[in-house]
């Protein structure tokens, strides 16, 4: 990217939020704080009003570009984008992007909208058939609620639970994972943070009581905590690339986080502390998924394996 359109690239993040570090800056550009004290004062010398606050970031003072105009591969990555909202989230949030998107559809050059059009019926995102007791549009609420502050009552059926339980509480954050939207919160029943799987909720009410924020978790602290409660371990494993291809979605149930190409095997790494439930897991890859480490889940293997063993053998 030419300097040029680094600096208007900047302009625009700095119309984005209300206030961007120089560091969030420079991550985005892969440039150093340096050029980015120089980029910044060459747009304020071009006439641009940039404040800043010392130790926290920059911010434009009254100052708006007039509309942005989309590239092909910018208006090619929110066609996705709508494609993923389209499967993942809820109606409350289909229709507020659906209308924003219409929007900025409307922006959009000729063969940029001709390109979207075409693209449109070449894209899409199949998900796997979910069993959903309840059908709340809940999400909108959810995210509002996080950002102001607001208690949040809901009626919740937990797992292998069949009657629904009223709680009170602080929502921190949403996590997509399993397929699912967990709301992070803090419950007053419980008298700690929870995960809430948001398809198990089965009425839900803004109080419309503020809780004080600094009595909240991060959304991150929590997710870091988490991980420490859980005594994690991390196993690896060497999977034939053929194989592979098999594990793409079901992987991140068992806590996988990284992954190596190795001629032909794939070399991967997972945080779990279940190492039952993921060793019947990967006795369906059969001879195809080598151990690495920990000992542990090799004598886990092997255990599994001589169960099958023996139920085989015996007659029926």
């Amino acid at each position: 990217m030419n300097r040029i359109d680094r600096l208007t690239a900047i302009l625009i993040q700095l119309q984005s939020k209300r206030v961007v570090k120089a560091q969030e800056v420079a991550d985005r550009f892969g440039i150093s704080l340096r050029t980015v004290y120089r980029d910044i004062r060459a747009l304020e010398e071009a006439g641009v009003p940039i404040g800043a606050e010392a130790g926290i970031g920059y911010f434009l003072e009254d100052y708006h570009l007039p509309p942005v105009m989309f590239s092909n591969e910018e208006a090619s990555a929110l066609l996705f984008g709508a494609k993923l909202i389209g499967k993942m989230a809820d109606e409350s949030l289909r229709e507020g992007f659906e209308s924003a998107f219409y929007k900025i559809k409307s922006v959009l050059k000729r063969a940029e909208k001709e390109h979207l059009e075409d693209l449109e019926t070449r894209v899409a995102v199949l998900a796997r058939r979910r069993n959903e007791p309840f059908s709340l549009n809940v999400l909108n609420e959810i995210q509002q609620a996080i950002v102001r502050q607001q208690v949040l009552c809901i009626d919740y059926v937990a797992n292998f639970q069949s009657q629904s339980s009223q709680r009170e509480i602080e929502p921190i954050g949403l996590v997509h994972y399993s397929s699912h939207w967990h709301l992070i919160a803090f419950c007053r029943l419980r008298g700690d943070y929870r995960d809430f799987r948001t398809d198990r909720i089965q009425s839900l009410t803004n109080t419309e009581q503020f809780f004080p924020k600094q009595n909240l978790l991060m959304l991150q602290a929590y997710l870091d905590r988490l991980r420490v409660q859980e005594h994690l371990e991390e196993v690896t494993l060497w999977v034939h690339k053929g194989a592979a291809l098999f594990m793409q979605e079901q992987r991140y149930i068992w806590g996988f986080i990284s992954e190596e190409s190795h001629d032909k095997y794939i070399k991967m790494k997972f945080m779990t502390q279940y190492f039952e439930g993921m060793g019947r897991w990967l006795m369906t890859f059969g001879k195809h998924v080598s151990i690495e480490s920990p000992q542990k889940m090799k004598e886990m293997m092997q255990t599994l394996a001589l169960e099958i063993q023996e139920h085989y053998l015996q007659p029926y």
